[in-house]
């Protein structure tokens, strides 16, 4: 088979994760869940009921960790 010329691949530029710009603060789930004082198992479960989105990275999975933090702190109401 020749190569063909002149032809260029349709992917994204390795920076840019969907189309969504680029994503450098993105860590593994050990590093988010320690960062953020959960288990691993509690970071899994976010990204399987679509709470926290992942990113497969070849066969990792990478957080945002700006991402994550969102999703994930809650505001408690005051009692005043």
């Amino acid at each position: 088979m020749k190569p063909s010329a002149g032809r260029t691949s349709p992917r994204p530029s390795p920076s840019t994760v969907a189309g969504r710009g680029p994503k450098e603060n993105l860590v593994s789930l050990t590093a988010a869940a320690e960062t953020l004082g959960i288990s691993t198992k509690t970071v899994r479960r976010r990204i399987a009921d679509g709470t926290v989105r992942g990113y497969r990275v070849g066969r990792l999975i990478r957080l945002d960790l700006d991402e994550v933090r969102e999703a994930l702190a809650v505001v408690i109401p005051s009692a005043r």
